[in-house]
């Protein structure tokens, strides 16, 4: 929006300053005249040794020099309050130059202000952590989006493949490729709808409402235990009532991406165990109130913490890639970092010592919707 000019700040602040001097002197003078020459008679006044200088004489005297004091005092005023005013708005000339530079597309800028904390060293420190938190996002979402093309170029490829094959070849088997091209596209619209989910559940819900987890991780172990039964897999479910304060439907959500991660990722267990799946419920009473907790815990091949590190990340896998038997578009645990910073949660991945992961989410607790 086009907006007219007007005047600076610094000329402003200026005007103002000269402003108060002049105006103080102008008190001062009118002091001096309401308690000092307001007594003076105005009447000649003679004497033996000559006359004595009334009221009239003393203005005609006093008011040229006032004048030029207060001439002295505007100039003094103006030329003052400009310096000062240019050494007050520094900080913000540097908070500007740093703003337009960022306008530009130039995220690595700070302004690293020095001097003591005041009003404006706060107000630079804030507007750094501010393009700190914008850069981490801006380089996540083009990471995120690098991934999300690489992940859907993949099936587009294989679908032009089939398609060219069927073409040069007349007698394929058409039941086949429809079925390969079907695969295909169920893969393109999972991953379609993952994203568009991934990018619904980092907002913040505005409405909440109690959600007892340990309901949550029954609805979503009993969906996914015909999933879990033809993997050989061992589903269990413990733990007490955990009364969570959030949008029912992104609770399910989480606790299924973790459920269904741990079934997917369960291969290959390096310490003979059974392969198991367990979910816990609990609420732990901190300091700062009550908190649901749920942890799902799965065996498989061992993991480093490095690599744990990674498995929030779109697109990251616990195990090479994708194996063909797995479902999912790499976005489970992606989506359920979101899930749980919306709601003002934590999510933490640590390995086990006998191979496959643990997940811990912890929320903030709410009074239990069974009333119990």
């Amino acid at each position: 929006m086009t907006r007219p000019a007007g005047t600076s700040v610094r000329v402003r602040l200026t005007l103002s300053y000269a402003a108060v001097v002049v105006v103080t002197g102008v008190v001062l003078l009118g002091v001096v005249w309401v308690f000092l020459l307001r007594y003076v008679p105005a009447e000649q006044i003679s004497m033996q040794s000559g006359s004595v200088p009334n009221r009239t004489d003393l203005v005609r005297a006093f008011v040229p020099r006032a004048v030029a004091a207060l001439v002295v005092l505007l100039v003094a005023g103006l030329a003052g309050g400009w310096l000062l005013a240019g050494r007050v708005l520094a900080p913000l000339t540097r908070l500007r130059t740093a703003a337009r530079l960022v306008g530009t597309g130039s995220l690595a800028h700070r302004v690293h202000l020095p001097g003591r904390d005041d009003e404006f060293r706060q107000l630079a420190d804030a507007f750094d952590a501010m393009l700190d938190r914008l850069g981490a996002h801006v380089e996540a979402q083009e990471r995120f989006a690098a991934n999300a093309s690489h992940e859907l170029r993949t099936p587009l490829a294989i679908t032009r493949t089939v398609l060219e094959v069927a073409r040069d070849d007349p007698d394929h088997d058409q039941a086949a490729l429809i079925g390969r091209l079907l695969s295909v596209n169920t893969r393109a619209v999972d991953l379609t709808e993952a994203l568009l989910l991934l990018s619904r559940a980092g907002r913040r819900p505005s409405l909440r409402e109690p959600v007892d987890l340990s309901l949550t991780a029954e609805e979503a172990t009993e969906e996914l235990l015909p999933l879990a039964e033809a993997r050989g897999i061992v589903l269990e479910v413990t733990g007490s009532a955990a009364s969570a304060s959030g949008v029912p439907a992104l609770l399910l959500q989480l606790v299924t991406n973790l459920v269904h991660n741990a079934i997917v990722h369960n291969v290959e267990p390096t310490s003979g165990d059974a392969r198991l799946v367990r979910v816990t419920t609990a609420t732990e009473v901190l300091d700062n109130g009550p908190v649901a907790t749920v942890v799902v815990e799965n065996t498989g091949p061992v993991l480093t913490p490095e690599l744990v590190a990674t498995l929030t990340e779109p697109f990251q896998r616990g195990t090479a890639r994708v194996h063909q038997d797995q479902a999912g578009a790499g976005l489970g645990l992606a989506i359920v970092d979101a899930v749980v910073r919306a709601h003002d949660g934590t999510l933490r991945l640590d390995p086990r010592t006998s191979g496959g992961l643990v997940a811990t989410v912890r929320l903030p607790g709410a009074a239990d919707p069974a009333g119990r």
